[in-house]
């Protein structure tokens, strides 16, 4: 076999190895699912009421505000919980050293942790689908257009999980990871336009909350499921997506590779 295939092969057992723990972790899927659903029920029901009138909310309808915010939420928190603190537990538990051993490709190890996160996410957003649609959330888009969506918003999921990877191999411990991952994690999410119009905020946050990746992802998907023009949150999405991953996925593989020295 070529490098090529060899190396394909790799990232292919490891992205095996890390889906084979789901079923045997069950309680990590339950609680990664229960959180957002609790925010659906808190911000559907608590504040759409007070919301539905707010700037920005096209025709009242905070149920279709509110699921694509949700759902960029869920893949985000979905990437640091098990990126960078499957990551981080991994090296604590001597794994890493263990797969540094093997005669395979450094960085099929990390490939394999990315493209399993990523099918984690696409678990959870099917059942998150499962419940907007309980809360009134619709599809207005083409199914095209709504493919498309969902198929982003997992490449989003994908991108940061590259920021996740690094993050898990610089810190000590689980606990650390999960520090570090929440506190660029929060300021994204909700100094966003996920839950709430930019409109609303102050002048000085509301540049950051119109520009910064997760309110991009999330005005490009309203656009897609509604069926409305994407305008310029489109390409900056991509850009944001490329940028994430040009920089940290290179970055993660060296960090690996110096740690294997």
């Amino acid at each position: 076999m070529s490098r090529t295939l060899w190396w394909f092969s790799d990232a292919w057992v490891m992205t095996l190895r890390n889906l084979r723990r789901i079923p045997r972790q069950p309680d990590m899927l339950l609680f990664g699912v229960i959180q957002p659903i609790m925010f659906i029920v808190l911000f559907r029901y608590v504040f759409g009421g007070a919301m539905s009138s707010a700037p920005g909310v096209s025709g009242g309808d905070y149920a279709q505000f509110l699921m694509p915010g949700v759902f960029v939420q869920t893949v985000v928190f979905g990437a640091v919980a098990s990126a960078a603190i499957g990551t981080a537990e991994d090296m604590q538990k001597g794994l890493m050293d263990r797969f540094r051993s093997l005669p395979m490709s450094r960085s099929s190890v990390l490939i394999g942790r990315t493209v399993s996160d990523t099918v984690r996410n696409a678990l959870t957003v099917a059942v998150m689908v499962a419940v907007g649609m309980l809360v009134g959330f619709r599809f207005h888009g083409s199914v095209l257009s709504s493919i498309a969506g969902v198929a982003l918003m997992l490449l989003f999921g994908f991108a940061l999980s590259w920021l996740a990877v690094l993050i898990g191999l610089s810190v000590g411990s689980v606990e650390a990871a999960q520090s570090a991952g929440m506190m660029w994690l929060f300021p994204l999410t909700f100094a966003s336009s996920a839950f709430v119009p930019p409109q609303t905020m102050p002048g000085w946050l509301r540049a950051f909350a119109e520009h910064n990746p997760v309110s991009v992802t999330v005005d490009t998907l309203r656009a897609l499921f509604n069926g409305t023009a994407v305008g310029s949150a489109g390409w900056q999405m991509a850009a944001w997506m490329i940028g994430l991953i040009v920089v940290f996925l290179p970055l993660s593989v060296a960090k690996f590779r110096r740690a294997s020295v």
